[in-house]
């Protein structure tokens, strides 16, 4: 996954401005650690030359290569309070690794992971570094794209390996909040030449998760009839309803398959694929 600078994100409710979780810091922090290892687990015992069908032209040496070189790469910013952006050249120049041995692999991946975790924790979050997005400078940023970098691509993984992917709800939820969230910056809704009109009159989104425990705040809600985009945890009619287990909500709005074949969609379908693609807008090469 690339990390493209973005925007100037407009003032306003809506937009990326700090990293607000009920996850908190120190939880995601060693989730970092959690993902990674749960990450080994579903290709212990794999030929790790299988192809990784959601990361076209990988396997899953690659693929664990790829999230190893994130987490040293978001390390290197963290650790040196870096207040420029790093080379990330070497999170998808992964052609070198077609070969894996999970014997060498393997204890390099959760190294990168130990290595991020300390880096953080010795930063706090009240540290400034560099980040893709202007005016969020915590190292919070970092445990949370870390967090849910590794979790989604822990999906490609097991859907490579045959194994069945889960995610702790709060997890999912935080992952589908960080979406949200990147979908109110500038590039994710400004007009554009050959870019499709996001914002209009009547367009509107919601997304439920299912089988959660009554009283949960499981819906997410997206207003785009207005000059920028506006989020929130609240239900509500909407031109579009997407209803999926949590962990499958995360799956579709990444554009990864789901084991269950997908949410249940009623209403205006090309907007929510419009919407998708353009939130997606900061995984693209």
């Amino acid at each position: 996954m690339s990390l493209r600078r973005t925007a100037e994100a407009p003032h306003g409710h809506g937009s990326y401005r700090g990293v607000m979780t009920p996850m908190g810091f120190d939880r995601l922090r060693a989730e970092i650690l959690t993902q990674t290892d749960l990450l080994r687990s579903h290709v212990k015992g794999v030929d790790l030359s299988v192809p990784v069908p959601s990361c076209p032209g990988w396997n899953l040496g690659q693929l664990l290569r790829h999230v190893g070189w994130a987490h040293r790469w978001a390390e290197t910013i963290v650790r040196t309070r870096s207040p420029e952006a790093v080379s990330d050249a070497r999170l998808n120049d992964v052609a070198g690794y077609t070969d894996e041995d999970m014997a060498v692999v393997g204890p390099w991946l959760t190294e990168g992971a130990e290595l991020l975790a300390a880096a953080l924790r010795d930063a706090g979050p009240g540290a400034a570094v560099w980040t893709p997005v202007p005016g969020e400078t915590s190292p919070a940023f970092w445990a949370r794209r870390m967090t849910h970098e590794t979790a989604v691509h822990r999906a490609d993984a097991a859907s490579a390996a045959g194994v069945e992917f889960t995610v702790a709800e709060d997890v999912a939820f935080d992952a589908l909040d960080e979406w949200m969230s990147f979908g109110s910056v500038p590039e994710a809704f400004a007009p554009g030449p050959g870019v499709p009109a996001l914002l209009g009159p009547g367009r509107t989104l919601s997304f439920r998760a299912t089988g959660t425990a009554p009283g949960t705040r499981a819906h997410w809600r997206v207003d785009l009839t207005g000059n920028i985009p506006v989020w929130s945890r609240a239900p509500g009619d909407a031109t579009v309803v997407v209803s999926a287990p949590p962990a499958d909500l995360v799956l579709f709005v990444y554009g990864r398959p789901a084991a269950g074949g997908g949410p249940e969609v009623t209403g205006d379908a090309a907007l929510l694929e419009l919407w998708r693609e353009r939130t997606g807008f900061w995984l693209q090469e």
